[in-house]
């Protein structure tokens, strides 16, 4: 079976349980309409579903949430079927759903996550009086024995306790008379998972961040070294200052300069020309370009690289028409289409080690051109 006869049956699979899934919710609602779930000596309809049908009480919650909502909106029935609806969506869509508003609130929540329909309520029902304090907590961490890493921020002891501090915006952290809470933490330190961001209203937004003592130290230094221009500043507009700093390097590394040079530059060989680069980026509106067999295209945003059509290693020029933008994925699936898996596994330690430092982003020339093009032509 080849990937489209794969792709068809898992689609056909899908179908079928959206079928299903929405079957099941109105046989639930019509349940739970009649109230047999206490004929059958259960107190509630989540009970019931946790302790006879075995679910957890997560899953039971939505499936309750969605029962009791398709028996005031039958309408939110076909758009389950059609999978445009998940059952976490429906839960967030219940907070604010009303008969009033259905027409215009019910299809803002298609095809959402539950963290972009958090979002949308965050917009129709703001939080009164949101938060703008800032939280300091330090957490107590207890390395294993065998453990090499010497930062002790390197894991966490479950049920482990911490401390937290809440200081006010602008405000010295020596002269403030601090509110000291103990908390338990039961999640391990992650370096590579993301911080949450929790919608407030449709501005606002509270992050959930688990940093170093370095980068706290980072972070008051930044705020004594910016006291002159942004005297006061609280934490939040010091590090969008250094995110602007560390984008608009970004910009300039892809030649997206505001003035660009009136006289090129010449360039090495090997280089693609800045006005190429500002082009491609533009006219391929910063994702990748690879076409997908349902006509559309990849549309990724990470780890992109500029991509020669032709590889300068068969002839191909640095032109805007021969430059695309590619993500690192689908330039190393262009190279093996073309060069082959045989002669790119030759070059798999190449990559490993390229990716390892970090410049393999889109100022570098990507691995369809690069890899095959140092054995035959030299580095595009």
């Amino acid at each position: 079976m080849n990937a489209r006869d794969s792709s068809i049956r898992l689609s056909e699979l899908l179908r079928r349980e959206h079928h299903a899934m929405a079957a099941f919710l109105v046989a639930l609602a019509d349940f739970d309409a009649k109230r047999l779930w206490l004929e059958l000596g259960y107190p509630s309809l989540f009970t019931y579903l946790n302790r006879e049908l075995g679910l957890s009480k997560s899953a039971a919650f939505y499936r309750k949430t969605a029962a009791e909502l398709i028996q005031r909106f039958p309408e939110l029935v076909e758009p389950l079927e059609d999978g445009k609806l998940c059952l976490s969506t429906v839960g967030e869509l219940a907070q604010v759903l009303t008969p009033e508003n259905r027409d215009g609130v019910i299809p803002r929540f298609l095809h959402l996550s539950k963290q972009e329909a958090r979002a949308v309520v965050a917009e129709l029902k703001p939080v009164e009086r949101p938060p703008r304090r800032e939280v300091v907590t330090t957490v107590r961490v207890a390395a294993p024995p065998s453990a090499r890493d010497p930062e002790p921020a390197a894991a966490l002891e479950l049920g482990a306790p911490a401390t937290a501090c809440v200081i006010a915006p602008g405000s010295p952290a020596e002269l403030v008379d601090a509110k000291v809470a103990t908390r338990t933490v039961n999640v391990p330190i992650s370096r590579t998972t993301p911080p949450t961001f929790e919608p407030l209203t449709a501005e606002l937004r509270r992050m959930h961040l688990t940093v170093t003592k370095r980068f706290e130290a980072k972070v008051a230094a930044a705020k004594e070294a910016l006291s002159h221009s942004h005297p006061g500043a609280s934490t939040e507009v010091i590090l969008e200052v250094a995110l602007d700093l560390l984008l608009d390097r970004a910009k300039r590394r892809r030649g997206l300069v505001e003035k660009p040079r009136r006289e090129k530059r010449p360039s090495r060989p090997d280089h693609i020309p800045a006005e190429v680069k500002r082009a491609v980026w533009v006219r391929d509106g910063d994702c990748c370009r690879w076409a997908l067999e349902n006509g559309g295209v990849c549309g990724s945003r990470h780890r992109l690289q500029y991509d020669h059509i032709q590889p300068k290693a068969l002839g191909g020029k640095s032109t805007i028409e021969n430059v695309r933008l590619l993500c690192a994925r689908h330039n190393l699936l262009a190279a093996r289409k073309i060069f082959g898996d045989a002669w790119m596994d030759r070059y798999a330690p190449a990559r490993k080690a390229t990716a390892a430092t970090g410049r393999r982003d889109a100022g570098s020339a990507g691995a369809r051109s690069e890899v095959p093009a140092a054995a035959l032509t030299g580095p595009t």
